[in-house]
């Protein structure tokens, strides 16, 4: 079953050259369409509004050439503002426009790594830097502020930005140098007041923090109700008068912490609420006692922040005290919480109109596979439903002075685009913006729509996945399957493009894999999220015992049963913690699992970058217990391993090591290495070289149904 070319014993490099010719050719002439085309669709994200004027920016990734794309109400004709027309690997990030809306400042580049050094994919000999820019909105060439990132600009046009751990500021009409603040600590989530007099911001101390707040009058900082405890978020009220912040009590110094591996605990907090008048500041609501009141650490990840200042003198809250992700309004002057987004299902991204009297925001609730859109009062009154039907849509923002709303979304042909429609008549059609980037070769009615399909854990959990059937199928034809798993492990994939760049190609490779005649099942292991806070926090999962284990064998057995796939062709695929069990899967049962490839996977939980610490001994032996390398001595089933050696989020030495070991145990391993690339591959060509490859080991060692 050797490929001549693209064999074993051929180098990573050459057969990153070779084979995706080959693969090209092959499914030019026998495909529906090819990878690159599955693959060329622009990808939208940071989706900002300005305050006070109607216009909206966005950042658009086409084929690795980022820019930022600029409308404005009533028309909303879309336009390119920057010119990065080289695909160099830096990102686009933290865009906000300045008061008035003639400027927009944003981050061009990552941030560094342990060893000080940025990604640099292209291995650009100059070097690269993460850098702050400005750009007016009339356009023109940016200009580059200072080294830096996450630039937020005052009512005043004073710009402050973080660099290397402590806030810079300086004006943006002036050819001033930038002001370091000197404060001790690491220093971040900067807010202005609404006067633009004071900067608020959380001053990280180790095993604990302030709320310090820096008045440009007269350049002088204080700490806000300082204790023991970790304070941070500080959020400034619309009229000034009150800084709101999230306080979180002092652990033990000798706390296990180590968020794969820790034992499950509570994690309670606190609002607060300052006058700042005065500075006096007292607790206004706290969390109950149990797991599910615990610090909701899921919406800083994926959502909208966790605290908000809303009218009327309210804050409006993310928890999850009835098992889900919902958000929550309550009055400074005391009283229970009113919950504003009630049902089974979670809320996981949110904004505020411009009066902050109602919240936009999007959630599963009624379809628990995709995303849609609702609005809701902050006084408590029931929500409104937006949009729905088979569309998937996040990221929703109000437009200033417009009566309409911007927001992006997919379905199951289309890649995510960027739309705007009128916010008080719920059946008025969105209107596409920036139409023209669409690739005109891009293959949406070749492409299939994935059933739903649920089915039970040996434990009688329900598991929820996307099943991606080939095209014309026959009645007794045996086909390869392949599971999927998505990273995280706080993510869950959808039935549709995914509102993520990185599975939104996934998403791409999974339908492309189903043209090539692949029985694809896209799993949402527990310990993901959509299916409430049990279903995420489940007992036993990753280091504490890998029991969302049973759910990967469970997938298996459920394809292997299917009529329509060969039992013995059963392979798996999946980056991160999906790599984490890909690997898993060939560790323990390569009975059921004929090959595997493995995206940047963990691969002994103890030994990973999670600042795991005072881990008892009998923790550490379970977490290495339900890691892959201690099963390599059953694995028997051919790996493709396929990771960039910059990668910040699981450490390249997972899989030297892994592969170090399975060699001694003879087991048949290949590998692709991106010199300089990080977790999530900055350059397009890295993602299509990596699924190519893919594509090229499942075909050589499963086999295609018209090679069998």
């Amino acid at each position: 079953m050797n490929n001549p070319i693209c064999g074993r014993y051929l180098s990573a490099l050459a057969c990153g050259l070779l084979c995706p010719l080959m693969l090209a050719s092959h499914a030019s002439a026998q495909q529906p369409f090819t990878l690159e085309q599955v693959l060329s669709a622009p990808f939208p994200s940071d989706l900002t509004a300005a305050r006070d004027v109607p216009r909206i920016a966005w950042v658009l990734d086409e084929q690795g050439k980022r820019n930022i794309y600029v409308a404005e109400g009533p028309d909303f004709k879309a336009r390119r503002l920057t010119a990065y027309m080289e695909e160099d690997g830096q990102e686009l990030s933290g865009l906000q426009f300045s008061a008035d809306g003639e400027t927009i400042v944003y981050t061009r580049g990552e941030g560094k790594n342990h060893a000080g050094q940025s990604p640099n994919p292209t291995s650009n000999p100059a070097g690269v830097e993460q850098a702050v820019y400005r750009i007016a909105w009339s356009g023109g060439d940016p200009q580059k502020i200072d080294a830096g990132h996450s630039p937020r600009v005052s009512s005043k046009g004073v710009c402050a930005y973080a660099r290397d751990g402590q806030l810079w500021l300086v004006p943006l009409a002036s050819n001033e140098k930038p002001v370091q603040l000197a404060v001790r600590g690491t220093n971040f989530g900067q807010q202005w007041s609404p006067d633009g007099a004071k900067l608020a911001f959380t001053s990280d101390r180790g095993d604990h923090s302030f709320i310090a707040v820096y008045d440009a009058t007269t350049k002088s900082v204080r700490y806000v109700a300082p204790t023991v405890d970790s304070d941070s978020t500080p959020e400034w009220s619309a009229d000034g008068k009150r800084l709101a912040f999230i306080r979180q009590p002092a652990l033990p110094r000798d706390t296990p912490e180590g968020y794969f591996i820790e034992p499950d605990r509570p994690h309670p907090w606190a609002a607060w609420v300052a006058d700042t008048a005065t500075w006096n500041a007292s607790e206004i609501w706290h969390s109950g006692k149990e797991l599910q009141d615990s610090y909701p650490y899921m919406a800083g990840d994926t959502g909208g922040g966790v605290i908000h200042w809303a009218a009327e003198n309210r804050l409006v809250f993310a928890g999850e005290q009835d098992g889900w992700q919902h958000l929550y309004s309550v009055s400074i002057t005391g009283g229970a919480p009113k919950l504003l987004t009630p049902g089974n299902c979670e809320v996981e991204q949110w904004s505020f109109t411009s009066d902050a009297k109602t919240v936009l925001f999007n959630s599963n609730c009624n379809d628990i596979d995709r995303r849609h859109l609702w609005s809701v009062s902050t006084d408590g009154s029931p929500p409104t439903q937006l949009s729905k039907g088979q569309a998937i849509e996040w990221s929703p923002v109000a437009v200033a002075n417009s009566g309409f709303f911007a927001f992006l979304s997919s379905d199951a042909v289309h890649t995510a685009r960027p739309f705007v429609r009128r916010l008080s008549d719920s059946e008025s059609p969105a209107r596409s913006l920036a139409a023209e980037t669409w690739p005109a070769n891009f293959p949406a009615d070749k492409l299939i729509t994935p059933q739903q399909i649920v089915f039970k854990s040996p434990d009688g959990l329900e598991i929820h996945a996307q099943l991606f059937l080939p095209p014309n199928v026959k009645p007794g034809e045996k086909h390869p399957g392949l599971l999927f798993f998505h990273g995280g492990s706080m993510r869950q994939m959808l039935l549709g493009w995914h509102y993520m760049y990185y599975y939104s190609n996934a998403y791409g490779m999974n339908q492309y894999l189903a043209s090539r005649g692949y029985v694809v099942l896209a799993v949402n292991y527990r310990s993901g999220i959509g299916y409430g806070r049990a279903f995420r926090e489940a007992p036993g999962r990753a280091g504490r015992g890998a029991s969302e284990y049973q759910d990967v064998v469970a997938a298996g057995k459920y394809l292997q049963s299917r009529a329509d796939v060969d039992p013995s062709r059963v392979g798996l695929w999946g980056g991160s913690y999906g790599g984490y069990l890909t690997a898993l899967g060939l560790a323990r049962n390569s009975d059921i699992f004929a090959a595997g490839v493995d995206f940047h996977g963990v691969h002994d939980w103890p030994t990973d970058n999670w600042d795991g610490k005072n881990i008892p001994p009998e923790l550490t032996k379970l977490a290495h217990e339900s890691s892959p390398v201690s099963s390599v001595d059953k694995w028997k089933s051919p790996v493709l391993f396929i990771h960039g050696d910059d990668d910040r989020n699981v450490y390249f030495a997972q899989t030297v090591d892994l592969a170090a070991r399975l060699r001694t145990h003879g087991v048949h391993i290949e590998q692709l290495i991106f010199p300089d690339e990080i977790h999530d591959f900055l350059l397009h060509h890295s993602w299509l070289k990596a699924y190519s490859a893919a594509i090229e080991f499942f075909d050589r060692i499963l086999g295609t149904p018209a090679a069998h």
